[in-house]
């Protein structure tokens, strides 16, 4: 690959380009956190400094080239220079999960080696601790928030506010060894690494270079326009690639503003401050605004629901063609400036999107019916298509060519080509060096010219050149009767209705599809009041028959949408219940970045799914629980089976 970025200006590493920002951006804002309700700022001139004095902290506890740092905590600006001044004297960070339980953290550091962790606040520090029982390599753990630290015995503890200070005070000894490592830094030496989710399996360390990173933040940055003015929202996990590119690859490429919230739980709020002009989420984020948002305009009056039903009607309609700068009528343009006075400006400013000039979603597939409606707002929300193998970026939606039903065109610098069992296969600057201390996984995810198998089933249209995603490959399948089986197509259109927080589809050699249903506790707990209905718990509400009546409803609503694609039209739903519990990622259900482990959840429900398929009406199970507190538990249920009305296909119209 062509070393564009080391021959322009030689920005060949993440502190290259923060050398560059401190210089040509020093007064800009670079970070903002809101701590005990005010946003505190640093330009990057003060980050530059924040960070070198860390780095010369690091060097006087020992930290070597080569050496891995782990970082745990949730997104704060200290984290993020945690990680760029362990890249500057030369060693590689690996950021973690921070809900991760002690036994996954465990296998992390274990398996990276990690001699020096960064821990948020004592509840980390905690973790840290009780793995080193078994893991003994760890020499130093360094904490950011000192609250509750007091007790510890800190001959290996230190707090990260003294390890910078005994780095400015011993500036003079290590100030030439400093910039040495950083002198010495290269474009491909290593920049970050970063574990998969674990869908399949253990997770993988996916090794990043600065090539990788960079070129990937280059390309990107250019294709959507982004600049030194951009402000983002820092929410999502720092052990995610797309957490990392977003808030240190093109942050740092750019020279934009990292926003940090003050808690997870304030986020919406702090969110609504920032307005933010580049913004990503997961589909589950879209999923859950709509469903507060829906929820409000159930308990709104008579006037004001007549009022949004008939704006969203009219948005649905020309929202998108006004965005996509599309031919509309005159008539129709003034209605939605109306509405957009009325209604939608409202609705994005409280969402705290009313500034956003790109808003990308991916991670799972998003349902069409809640992509469409946030571009009917006129909010350019967009689709990629990556993966932490990419760093992040295989395809884009270009500005008016944005459709549900794709991922977009190949990003700038990424080849695709589709194999032989329809599995797509991609190859780029962005395309990682190696799984960490696993070279089989290598070979076999990445071949000898740099292709890479993604495990996801797709075409591309050759009219448009756009990427359609079908569906994980392992997951695709056919029915008993050869039709084909894509279960995530169903999904999403299932989570579009905020009463329905998860689904999980069955049917690969069956002869008929079949669905696990988690509802939102919140949007049916809401419904549930307004029509006084008594409940005292979750299970009690899941399995209430109005309930399912709704449930049963919604499910055959959805049929009637799949009937119409005849390509997955078997893929209806002929019987369904109500899950007892919600799908945790303590249970082993889901991931951390909250995808169905669908093998794990259809090995550990064995019993519910081979109920479906014996013309069981009701099935009483037990199920193992994790508590809060990592205590184990069981609940037992006896569960409902309904069957649902299936939708005329067009080719049983035609026999």
């Amino acid at each position: 690959m062509p070393n564009s970025a080391a021959s322009g200006d030689a920005l060949t590493s993440i502190p290259a380009l923060l050398e560059r920002n401190a210089r040509k951006y020093a007064l800009s804002p670079a970070y903002r956190e809101k701590e005990f309700g005010i946003w505190q700022t640093w330009t990057w001139m003060d980050a530059a400094e924040e960070i070198r004095a860390t780095a010369l902290g690091f060097l006087n506890i020992g930290v070597e080239k080569g050496d891995y740092v782990a970082v745990v905590g949730r997104n704060r600006p200290a984290h993020y220079m945690a990680m760029v001044a362990a890249q500057m004297v030369g060693a590689i960070p690996v950021p973690l999960y921070q809900d991760a339980v002690a036994e996954e953290m465990a296998y992390v550091l274990e398996h990276c080696g990690a001699r020096f962790v960064v821990c948020g606040d004592q509840e980390q520090v905690d973790k840290v601790i009780e793995v080193q029982e078994k893991i003994h390599h760890i020499e130093h753990v360094i904490y950011n928030d000192k609250r509750g630290m007091r007790k510890y015995d800190h001959s290996h503890l230190n707090w990260l506010h003294d390890i910078q200070a005994e780095g400015r005070v011993s500036h003079q000894r290590f100030d030439a060894e400093l910039s040495r490592r950083i002198a010495a830094i290269g474009y491909d030496d290593t920049c970050v690494m970063l574990y998969t989710s674990g869908t399949t399996g253990r997770p993988k360390g996916v090794v990043l270079s600065n090539r990788n990173i960079i070129e990937t933040s280059k390309a990107s940055s250019e294709f959507d326009h982004l600049r030194a003015g951009d402000e983002i929202l820092a929410y999502l996990p720092m052990a995610w690639v797309g957490d990392f590119i977003f808030s240190i690859g093109q942050a740092y490429w750019n020279g934009f503003c990292v926003n940090c919230p003050e808690r997870p739980e304030t986020m919406y709020e702090d969110l609504h401050e920032i307005g933010p002009s580049y913004f990503f989420a997961p589909p589950r984020y879209f999923e859950e605004r709509i469903t507060i948002l829906l929820i409000r305009m159930e308990d709104a009056g008579r006037t004001k629901k007549w009022l949004f039903d008939r704006c969203m009607a009219l948005a649905k309609r020309v929202g998108p063609r006004l965005l996509d700068g599309k031919p509309v009528a005159a008539w129709d343009r003034f209605l939605y400036r109306l509405g957009d006075i009325l209604v939608y400006g409202p609705i994005r400013n409280r969402a705290g999107m009313s500034r956003v000039r790109v808003a990308y979603t991916a991670g799972e597939a998003i349902g069409p019916e809640i992509f469409d409606f946030w571009r009917s707002l006129g909010i350019n929300l967009k689709q990629l298509y990556g993966q932490t193998e990419a760093s992040v970026f295989i395809t884009q939606q270009p500005d008016g060519e944005v459709r549900s039903d794709t991922v977009g065109v190949p990003s700038p610098g990424v080849e695709l080509k589709i194999g032989d069992n329809g599995e797509v296969y991609y190859r780029s600057a962005g395309v990682f060096v190696e799984y960490y201390k696993n070279p089989e996984s290598t070979a076999s995810t990445k071949d000898a010219e740099g292709w890479v198998a993604t495990g996801d089933a797709g075409f591309i249209e050759p009219e448009t050149g756009h990427l359609r995603i079908i569906d994980r490959a392992k997951d695709v399948g056919k029915m008993a009767d050869g039709r084909l089986y894509a279960p995530k197509y169903v999904e999403n259109k299932l989570k579009f209705y905020p009463n329905i927080l998860e689904a999980v589809v069955f049917g690969a050699g069956r002869e008929m599809c079949c669905a696990f249903i988690n509802i939102d506790l919140t949007a049916v707990g809401n419904w549930a009041e307004r029509n006084n209905i008594a409940y005292s718990s979750y299970q009690e509400l899941a399995q209430h028959p109005k309930v399912y009546a709704m449930i049963q409803e919604h499910i055959e609503e959805v049929n009637q949408s799949v009937a119409l694609d005849e390509m997955l039209s078997g893929c209806q739903i002929h019987r369904f219940l109500i899950l007892h519990k919600e799908l945790d990622a303590d249970d082993g259900e889901l991931t951390r970045t909250r995808k169905v482990r669908r093998g794990a959840i259809e090995e550990k429900y064995h019993d519910l799914v081979t109920a479906f398929y014996d013309g069981s009406r009701e099935v009483t199970t037990e199920t193992e629980v994790t508590y809060e507190d990592g205590r184990k538990g069981s609940i037992r249920a006896t569960l409902e089976i309904r069957d649902v009305a299936v939708a005329e296909t067009q080719q049983m119209a035609a026999e």
